[in-house]
């Protein structure tokens, strides 16, 4: 299929263009990515944007039911919503089980919803190398809200934070983890914390915790780009589908006070500097991989490896070595 082609039907939203779409840009080949970039230019003159939600937190705190539970809210108000899942891949094969159509039955078949799970590969940050790219083809297809949902590793999630523009914390009661609020990382870029499972037996659990981590969420340094009360931590129960309608409410508040004060489009233009700046470093490092560097690379590693010079000293020969050629 031609990339003009292509194009037309995501911009008219056919679920199955926006499919193949994404993989295109998920490919490695060569000649894929330049119809990649083509199409991208192509669909960015639609200036369609949507409300970018990222999605972080421990396995086992329910990423996965709440997006379902929260996506057919959504749906239910009249909005399209798209779901880009990451899902781990294995460090020995590379593969991954991507399994979230299967744990979001009822959202995947919802007529205004799309679900695409990705594969993490070997990027780190919780996402896929190109989730980036797949939300500008999510929007140019119409969607009203993206929801990224990340491998759920932890506090070294942040990447997501810079393709977002609401980033939640989803915690579980009682998880020892009531203390972390006061650490800076994932905790300092979270809009809003979500304590999920308060129901049941946990329900006072999750009060508790959430007070805890609405307490130390006041001890952090506020940011230019919230208004007062924010960020702040909520319970939540994707399962009794409770405090779901009340989160959304804080998230398009916290939405309208953005763009009204100019943060939105500044957080936007700063992502957009960041991404340019990924890429590049990318691509430098794509061409460690070629020769003649990748032969001397090969070389100083196995004089390193034999003792004959020190992690640093061969670096530097590189480093010295890709001068002289520059």
């Amino acid at each position: 299929m031609a990339v003009a082609e292509l194009a037309e039907r995501v911009l008219r939203g056919e679920r199955r263009a926006l499919a193949r779409a994404i993989t295109l840009v998920e490919s490695r080949r060569a000649d894929h990515r330049e119809d990649a970039l083509a199409l991208l230019q192509i669909l960015r003159r639609s200036g369609r944007e949507a409300l970018r939600v990222g999605l972080s937190g421990t396995p086992g705190v329910g990423k996965s039911t709440f997006i379902e539970t929260f996506g057919c809210g959504l749906t239910g108000l009249g909005l399209k919503v798209a779901v880009l899942a990451v899902d781990p891949s294995s460090a020995r094969s590379g593969g991954s089980i991507l399994g979230d159509k299967t744990r979001m039955e009822r959202l995947s078949r919802d007529p205004n919803a799309f679900i695409r799970p990705s594969p993490s590969q070997s990027h780190l940050g919780g996402v896929a190398r190109r989730t980036r790219e797949a939300i500008d083809l999510c929007e140019a297809a119409g969607f009203d809200v993206i929801l990224i949902e990340t491998v759920g590793v932890g506090q070294s999630e942040t990447v997501v934070a810079e393709m977002s523009d609401l980033f939640l914390l989803l915690l579980a009661p009682a998880g020892g983890d009531e203390l972390q609020g006061v650490k800076r990382g994932i905790m300092e870029m979270a809009d809003l914390i979500l304590v999920n499972k308060a129901d049941g037996d946990l329900r006072s659990a999750a009060i508790r915790t959430c007070a805890d981590y609405a307490g130390a969420l006041r001890l952090l340094r506020k940011r230019p780009q919230d208004p007062a009360g924010f960020p702040k931590a909520m319970t939540v129960s994707a399962l009794e589908e409770t405090g779901l309608e009340a989160a959304w409410d804080e998230m398009t508040a916290l939405q309208g006070w953005r763009r009204q004060e100019g943060h939105w489009a500044q957080r936007r233009a700063a992502q957009a500097r960041y991404w340019f700046e990924a890429e590049v470093r990318q691509a430098l490092l794509a061409r460690l991989d070629r020769e003649p560097i990748k032969g001397i690379l090969h070389a100083l590693a196995a004089e390193v490896e034999a003792g004959s010079r020190s992690p640093s000293e061969a670096a530097k020969a590189a480093l010295d070595w890709l001068d002289g050629r520059g």
